[in-house]
C-alpha cells in the first residue's frame, strides 16, 4: 500500500506505531522520525524482535524546523505523515506535506507554544473576541489549510484521537443510525485508573495541566458560553468505573461538531477528576509553576510549566503501575420520527490489559489506536478527499468497525442516565 512516515516517538505514538506494524497489509513500511533518534531506534528493535513483517526505518528530525521536515519527507517517499509530535508542531508539519504533496493526518489541534509572539497574539486575540471566548487552542488556524490543500491534492485528516476522534466519529454514527436530528451531546472523559503517585498527568503534562487550568466553555444556542475552570461540577456514575466527580472544560471536537453535527443545540465536554489531582493543580497554580511565559532564573530564562513537565512521571513510564478502566463516550439526545430519544456510546478501557498487549496505559492507548485507524482508512483509500476534514465528515461505519477489531469496542446503551 505504501509507506508511512510517524513523526513522534511517546506514549501514543509507541502504541500506534505498534498498531501499525501489526497491520502489514496496510503498512509494509514505517519510518518512524524524532527529535531523539534513540527512542525510535528501540521501538524498531523492539518491533524487530517480536517479528514484524513491516520495514521499520527511523529519522532524526526537529519538527519545529518546516526545511528539516521537507527533507526528511522527500528523502522517506511517504504517501502518509502521522504527526504524533506535540500540538505547538501541528502548523510546521502541515506546512511541510503542503510543499511534498502529501496527506497529513493528526490527533490534536494546533496551540501556540509562545503565546507572548506578537504576530501571533495578535491573530489570536482577533480570534478569540470572534469566537467570543478565550482559548489557545481551536481548529481554525489549520482550517485556514483547508483551500491550499485541495488545490495540491491532498488530504489533512484532524483529530484522530479518542476526544477529538472517536467521540467525533461516535457523533457522526448516532446520526446515520439513530437520530433524524441531534440536539444535545454530553462528551464525557473518565478515567478510573490509579498509578499510584501523589500527582502525575496521563499524557503529555505541558498539554494536559493548560487544557485543565483554562477557562471552560461550551456550545449553545448558536454561540459560545465561557466558564471560569472547573466551574461546572456533575457528578456521574460510569459502567465498569462507578461514580466519579466530572467538570466542564473547553474541548476542541466541540468547534468542529457545532460545524458538522446539523441541527445540534448545546455540546458539552467533561472529564473526571480526583479532589487529590485538583488540590495538586490548584497549588501548583498559585506558586506560578503552571505559567506559559519565561521567567528568569539564576541568570537564564525558563518556562515555569516546562521545569515542571521535567519533574513529573513521564506519562509512558505509568503503563505497569496503573489500575483500573477508563470509560469514554457520548450521551445524545435528540429526535428520530418525531419522536424524542437519547443514547450512550461509549468505550471502556481496561489499563492493565492495554500494558499486557503493548505496554502502554489506557490513555495513550485510547488516543493511539484511533490514530492508526485514521492513517489505515486514508491508505487504504477508504477515506480520500482534497481537502482538510475533521473526521466527523467522513462515513462513520468503516472507522466503527475497525474500533471493534483493533481494541476499542464499543457500546450503545439505548435507555442512559441524563446529565443534567
Amino acid at each position: 500500500m505504501g509507506k508511512i512516515l510517524i513523526i513522534g516517538c511517546g506514549g501514543v505514538a509507541s502504541v500506534a506505531i505498534q498498531k501499525c506494524a501489526k497491520c502489514v497489509e496496510t503498512f509494509p513500511e514505517i519510518c518512524i522520525a524524532s527529535r531523539t533518534k534513540s527512542k525510535c531506534d528501540a521501538l524498531k528493535e523492539k518491533l524487530e524482535a517480536q517479528g514484524t513483517k513491516a520495514v521499520i526505518t527511523t529519522e532524526a528530525v526537529n519538527a519545529d524546523k518546516v526545511e528539516e521536515l521537507i527533507a526528511l519527507i522527500q528523502k522517506v517517499q511517504p504517501k502518509v505523515v502521522l504527526n504524533l509530535a506535540l500540538p505547538y508542531q501541528d502548523l510546521t508539519i502541515m506546512d511541510a506535506c503542503l510543499a511534498c504533496k502529501v496527506d497529513y493526518i493528526d490527533t490534536a489541534n494546533y496551540e501556540a507554544e509562545d503565546t507572548e509572539d506578537p504576530e501571533w497574539r495578535a491573530i489570536y486575540e482577533k480570534r478569540c473576541k470572534e469566537k467570543g471566548f478565550t482559548a489557545y487552542f481551536d481548529y481554525s488556524w489549520q482550517w485556514a489549510y483547508k483551500e491550499r490543500f485541495e488545490k495540491a491534492g491532498i488530504m489533512g485528516l484532524l483529530g484522530t484521537g479518542f476526544d477529538p476522534g472517536v467521540t467525533s466519529v461516535f457523533s457522526a454514527y448516532a446520526l446515520k443510525h439513530y437520530f433524524d436530528e441531534i440536539h444535545y451531546i454530553d462528551i464525557m472523559d473518565c478515567n478510573g485508573g490509579d498509578h499510584g503517585y501523589p500527582f502525575a498527568t496521563n499524557f503529555n503534562p505541558e498539554i494536559n495541566l493548560r487544557e485543565v487550568s483554562a477557562n471552560g466553555s461550551y456550545w449553545e444556542d448558536g454561540h459560545w458560553v465561557e466558564t471560569k475552570p472547573m466551574e461546572i461540577k456533575r457528578v456521574y456514575n460510569f459502567d465498569q468505573v462507578g461514580e466519579k466527580d466530572m467538570y466542564l472544560l473547553h474541548h476542541e471536537e466541540i468547534e468542529s461538531l457545532a460545524q458538522n453535527i446539523p441541527g445540534v443545540k448545546r455540546i458539552r465536554f467533561f472529564m473526571t477528576f480526583g479532589q487529590s489531582y485538583l488540590t495538586h493543580m490548584k497549588c501548583l497554580e498559585n506558586v506560578g509553576m503552571l505559567r506559559t511565559d519565561p521567567v528568569m532564573f539564576e541568570g537564564r530564562e525558563i518556562v515555569p510549566i516546562q521545569f515542571l513537565k521535567a519533574l513529573l512521571p513521564d506519562p509512558a513510564s505509568l503503563g505497569p503501575r496503573t489500575v483500573g478502566k477508563t470509560n469514554i463516550g457520548c450521551i445524545f439526545t435528540g429526535v428520530k420520527d418525531g419522536r424524542e430519544k437519547s443514547i450512550y456510546i461509549y468505550n471502556v478501557c481496561d489499563h492493565q490489559e492495554c500494558y499486557k498487549e503493548l505496554g502502554s496505559q489506557a490513555i495513550s492507548y485510547t488516543t493511539g489506536v484511533p490514530a492508526m485507524i485514521g492513517a489505515k482508512l486514508v491508505m487504504d483509500g477508504v477515506w480520500k478527499k482534497a481537502g482538510v476534514f475533521n473526521v466527523e465528515e467522513f462515513d462513520p461505519d468503516p472507522y466503527m468497525e475497525a474500533l471493534n477489531q483493533y481494541g476499542l469496542p464499543w457500546v450503545v446503551d439505548e435507555n442512559p442516565t441524563l446529565v443534567e
